[in-house]
């Protein structure tokens, strides 16, 4: 049954409405707009006021793993569990994305085809959890980064077959690991995996079965290379060196804002501590990259070495730190994300015929995007979603609802973590 919400602030994704209402249908947005201008049809519904709240668009998290529970060493963990377990976990990480609002979500890698069954079973109401958007296990060289997922392919009619199944089986998109990675033993983040006709037969097989292309890429020529295979997204795009720097190529942002390829930075709440810890500011050129046009959008890779799915917030609280708008912030995390993902015209808006997909949080996060850690409700296509503990404060070390001390604990984690990934790639470098 339909009913309605009210606000003092209600985000529609191309206004902010003082004193609006919201018309929440079985599963989809019926009206939005001012509460002074609600119809008469609307007038009998059951009616649910929110005095300091504001009600917005749910969030999207365009890059996660929910085959990693974002301890210490999630690969491991991975590599030890059958798929059973591995289906259990990520059908855990799911609750804990939609648990803070995250009601859209982007899988960039799991074991197999486990994430199709996920997606699946969420889309059923099997099982609650965001919306999820699917790439199945990522295309890697042999012994390439995250070959225990089950991508690896070498020939061009290898990388051909590796598209096709992935299609067959339901895939949503194709994940390509154009470098290696930090994540996987024997793996170098700056290493450029595959050659740019190996990338462009992938994009050609996946555009032959309308699927996007999303490559992993942190180097600088294994970013130029997807860029010219036209790929959708670029994850990542760090512009690493062999050294640990971040080298900004200004002609390679250009071309990159040129063909339209949405970056997803992958910027986590864990950010300000490694950054502390390696002397490297994340991120310190996503703003560069977004000031020559590229389009930036939320992504927290969630699921990698502490960085639990139930961190969201943090990643767009670090955003805002290095100089962005709170504005532009929330639309890289709806509007733009949507748009990246192809459901722009599905999510990430309050408009009649969305998806009621919503959260309603208390104060306003365009003044202050830290509003986004106080949720008092969140719908996802049409029905409210409880967490687990019965309330939104989730108390787990690191959430964005922990206390001091309890984050302090994941922040010496994290350090910790990336101190032993540093001194790993400096033996490597020798």
């Amino acid at each position: 049954m339909s009913k309605v919400l009210t606000a003092p602030r209600v985000l529609t994704g191309d206004q902010t409405v003082t004193a609006g209402a919201v018309v929440v249908g079985d599963t989809t947005v019926e009206w939005a707009g001012c509460a002074s201008e609600l119809p008469a049809r609307y007038s009998g519904l059951t009616r649910t006021d929110y005095p300091a709240s504001t009600i917005m668009p749910g969030l999207i998290d365009c890059h996660v793993h929910l085959g990693f529970d974002g301890a210490q060493d999630p690969a491991a963990r991975m590599r030890s569990e059958t798929d059973e377990e591995q289906l259990v976990l990520m059908l855990r990480s799911a609750r804990e994305l939609l648990g803070v609002g995250v009601t859209t979500a982007r899988d960039l890698g799991a074991r197999g085809y486990l994430a199709v069954v996920a997606r699946d079973a969420i889309a059923a109401g099997m099982a609650r959890g965001p919306r999820l958007v699917v790439a199945a296990s990522p295309i890697t060289i042999t012994g390439g980064h995250c070959w225990f997922m089950g991508g690896e392919a070498d020939s061009e009619d290898d990388l051909r077959k590796m598209v096709r199944t992935h299609h067959k089986r339901g895939a949503d998109l194709i994940k390509v690991m154009s470098t290696g990675g930090f994540m996987t033993t024997g793996s170098a983040p700056w290493y450029a995996q595959f050659t740019s006709e190996q990338l462009t037969v992938i994009v050609e097989e996946a555009r032959r079965v309308d699927k996007p292309v999303a490559a992993h890429a942190h180097g600088i020529e294994g970013i130029g290379r997807a860029v010219d295979a036209g790929v959708s997204t670029l994850e990542h795009c760090s512009f690493v060196t062999e050294t640990n720097e971040r080298v900004f190529s200004e002609p390679l942002a250009a071309e990159i804002a040129e063909r339209g390829i949405y970056v997803c930075p992958t910027i986590s709440s864990s950010a300000p501590y490694v950054a502390k810890l390696t002397g490297v500011p994340v991120g310190k050129n996503v703003r560069r990259m977004h000031e020559m046009g590229v389009r930036i959008i939320a992504g927290t890779d969630a699921g990698i070495d502490n960085t639990p799915h139930h961190q969201y917030v943090g990643g767009l609280e670090y955003l805002v730190s290095l100089g962005f708008r709170t504005s532009e912030v929330l639309a890289m995390a709806t509007t733009e994300a949507a748009a990246a993902l192809g459901l722009d015209a599905v999510v990430g808006r309050l408009a009649p015929g969305y998806e009621a997909d919503i959260i309603v949080v208390d104060g306003d996060p365009v003044a202050d995007i830290s509003a986004l850690g106080r949720l008092r409700r969140v719908i996802a296509r049409g029905r409210d979603y409880v967490p687990d503990s019965g309330r939104f404060d989730v108390s787990a070390p690191g959430s964005p609802f922990a206390s001091p001390d309890q984050r302090a604990g994941v922040r010496l984690l994290t350090l910790a973590t990336r101190r032993r990934q540093v001194r790993a790639a400096a033996v490597r470098r020798r």
